[in-house]
């Protein structure tokens, strides 16, 4: 069975732990969004797709949320010394060594695909890894400062790390996205896929992106009935991140529901969690057929699980 997964970071990462145990190897084609990544510090930094290799390659560290395990800071911390505004985002030491590679790749002329394959293998995961596009498409935040009621165009990583999420958000874009062309692979690993699974992650800013570049979105909605997607909002709020405050800018409202309604066109199944059981008939009347389980995944075991349910509603 061969599986196309749409992801984002954090709560995809989890989620595709338990994917590749039922989709093992390359029969499992994880389709990253690369609009958050940023240059730091003159490297190029791809939080996305280096969250879904840590977390595939086993050295995500699950108590801090974000990073490899058994991190330090020694460099960022040195740099603060110096300059404290240069360190808003904390590069670790191994992490450094991520983006020193991949910039040089890059410097030298390989495809960000090239690059993103050779990080993979390097942490021994067996899934294919495609960013969802070689080309630059970044994610801007429209807000409004929240002390001084400054208008405010923010790159995503500026509004999400620097500024805290504190700001008001009043719209959303994807520079460069109707430019861009998919990644190599991106859109036949759709086509080709006996199922497509929209993993957990926010809506906007981590499944948006990917959705925005040209023939994406009409490939997966292509694939309708062979498509699942999986609720990240739990009881009216995301499990982890920001999504909340993005949302209600681009008309999605925050519920499991509303995530549902704003896929409707691409999914004919979707999986909410046990909280938000008495969604399902609002759900279905979109004509999406809808289950509930326990989708908190705090381990393995039972990220494995939900992703048996997520494929259960399609077979």
């Amino acid at each position: 069975m061969k599986v196309a997964a749409l992801a984002g970071g954090i709560g995809a990462g989890k989620f595709l732990r338990g994917l590749t145990r039922i989709v093992p190897g390359p029969d499992l084609t994880v389709i990253v969004n690369v609009a958050d990544d940023v240059v730091v510090h003159g490297l190029h930094v791809s939080p996305d797709p280096d969250s879904v290799t840590y977390w595939l390659g086993d050295v995500f560290d699950r108590g801090r949320g974000w990073g490899r395990r058994n991190e330090s800071f020694r460099a960022t911390q040195e740099l603060r010394t110096i300059d404290p505004d240069a360190a808003w985002f904390g590069l670790g030491d191994l992490d450094l060594a991520t983006h020193l590679f991949r910039t040089g790749r890059l410097a030298a002329g390989a495809s960000l695909s090239e690059v993103t394959a050779s990080i993979a293998r390097r942490f021994g995961v067996g899934a294919r890894l495609l960013p969802a596009t070689d080309d630059r498409v970044e994610t801007r935040i429209e807000c409004v400062a929240q002390l001084t009621g400054e208008p405010l165009d923010l790159h995503f990583q500026e509004y999400w790390v620097r500024r805290a999420a504190r700001d008001r958000v009043k719209g959303v874009r994807y520079d460069g996205a109707v430019e861009a062309v998919p990644a190599p692979g991106v859109l036949a690993s759709i086509a080709e896929a006996d199922l497509i699974v929209v993993c957990p992650s926010n809506p906007v800013v981590s499944i948006g992106p990917i959705l925005a570049i040209p023939g994406v979105r009409d490939a997966v909605a292509a694939r309708r009935r062979a498509a699942v997607g999986i609720s990240g909002i739990v009881g009216g709020g995301p499990v982890s991140g920001m999504a909340d405050k993005l949302m209600p800018a681009v008309g999605i409202e925050v519920t499991a529901a509303g995530v549902a309604e704003h896929y409707r066109e691409l999914l004919s199944a979707w999986l909410l969690d046990d909280v938000d059981r008495g969604l399902i008939p609002r759900v279905e009347s979109s004509g999406i057929r809808c289950a509930a389980t326990d989708t908190i995944m705090v381990d393995d075991d039972r990220a494995e699980a939900v992703a048996r349910a997520a494929l259960a509603l399609l077979t």
